[in-house]
């Protein structure tokens, strides 16, 4: 019932990826993005590991290279966050309390001076990361969860609502819904 109370709107992504490695950086550089804000738990790593691994070091250093401004955004305590985050040099925001807009303006803001526009946030959530980036004018790129069966039972309730918000996205936008291939998110 919630769901109804909710613009339907705030719950579309720009895009939807199967992993942060499916995104095509290149074309977030040509439409202007210079920051991204990336969340952690289950999109960059599972929430059973708290180090990065080689292949996201390598990614990390590739978005350096393309001139991003990277800042780790979680709703996670910080402890967890600071270990990841420090290991890639990274700046971050914890206990962001995503989809309230204070935790995601401070991840934006720890870039310098920024414009909506010019922000992405990449998650795994759509009752958290979608929601709150759209809100706030961000590009928004969804990505399947890594690792869903460990993830804790807040989590699986907000994955409960995102299915419902998911039926109601095919029901009244089918055309964003399929253009998206929304179908085959998990």
């Amino acid at each position: 019932m919630i769901e109804c109370l909710l613009k339907i709107d705030h719950f579309i992504p720009d895009d939807y990826k199967k992993t942060i490695y499916d995104i095509d950086f290149k074309q977030l550089v040509d439409e202007g993005i210079k920051t991204l804000l990336i969340d952690l738990d289950n999109t960059m790593i599972p929430y059973d590991e708290d180090m990065p691994d080689d292949k996201i070091k390598g990614l990390m250093d590739t978005l350096k290279a393309l001139g991003f401004e990277i800042v780790v955004v979680s709703n996670n305590k910080g402890p967890r966050v600071k270990r990841f985050s420090d290991a890639l040099k990274l700046p971050f925001v914890n206990s962001a309390r995503k989809p309230f807009k204070k935790g995601l303006k401070k991840a934006a803001s720890l870039s310098g001076e920024y414009h909506p526009s010019e922000v992405c946030l990449i998650g795994d959530q759509f009752m958290t990361d979608v929601w709150g980036g759209k809100r706030l004018g961000f590009k928004v790129i969804v990505v399947d969860a890594i690792k869903r069966r460990i993830e804790k039972w807040y989590t699986r309730l907000n994955r409960r609502m995102e299915k419902r918000i998911l039926a109601r996205l095919k029901r009244i936008r089918r055309t964003i819904y399929e253009k998206l291939k929304l179908d085959e998110k998990r």
